[in-house]
């Protein structure tokens, strides 16, 4: 009698999960951020990407752009300030979509690592309806490694550095993760953040 693959099994009885939210893509956008998939909905204090409270995408960009963490915050409900996020990135001109449109969670939690991709995004479309971008930014290595599978770039960038992506007018961009998971400080990695920024918004 054969042995039963049970890991197969157990991948094959998890629910696939559809991408909760629409791309988000101003005509003006220049930088595209693409991450690997949204946490689970209960992790969520908004409807938008970054969602997590405790992630500090939006702590970032308030520091960079505005000088201030807290900018996007709202400290005394626990939740981030969605139409000011969402206008201040039509304004400088700042996409997001993730770089899976469905996965399975292998594990009760929002890790890359047990992230198993069931269906890739369509990232050529994503990028064929903004005709100024610049930048590809990832922040973390699932996205990253998926982008350079597609496009077949030996060497991914290394944090904080980009490369160019062949036969396209962008650049794939890797920065520090904004999860407290990366360790690095948040002044630090605003840093970062700020000079990529500067590099392709002005």
């Amino acid at each position: 009698m054969s042995h039963l693959n049970t890991e197969n099994i157990a991948r094959s009885t998890e629910e696939v999960e559809w991408h909760p939210l629409r791309p988000f893509l101003p005509e003006n956008a220049r930088i595209l951020f693409l991450g690997s998939f949204p946490p689970q909905r209960k992790r969520w204090c908004m409807d938008f990407y970054y969602p997590n409270w405790t992630n500090d995408h939006w702590r970032i960009e308030g520091l960079v752009f505005h000088g201030d963490r807290d900018y996007f915050a709202d400290t005394e409900r626990r939740t981030f300030r969605l139409e000011a996020i969402e206008a201040h990135c039509k304004e400088q001109g700042l996409a997001f979509f993730d770089t899976a449109t469905a996965v399975r969670r292998l594990h009760d939690n929002a890790s890359d690592r047990f992230l198993e991709v069931v269906e890739a995004t369509d990232v050529e479309a994503l990028t064929a309806s903004l005709p100024q971008l610049r930048a590809i930014v990832t922040t973390g290595e699932k996205a990253t490694q998926t982008l350079c599978q597609q496009w077949q770039i030996a060497t991914p960038p290394a944090v904080g550095s980009a490369v160019e992506v062949p036969g396209h007018r962008f650049v794939l961009h890797r920065l520090p993760s904004s999860s407290r998971a990366y360790p690095l400080s948040l002044e630090k990695k605003a840093d970062a953040y700020r000079h990529m920024f500067k590099t392709y918004l002005e």
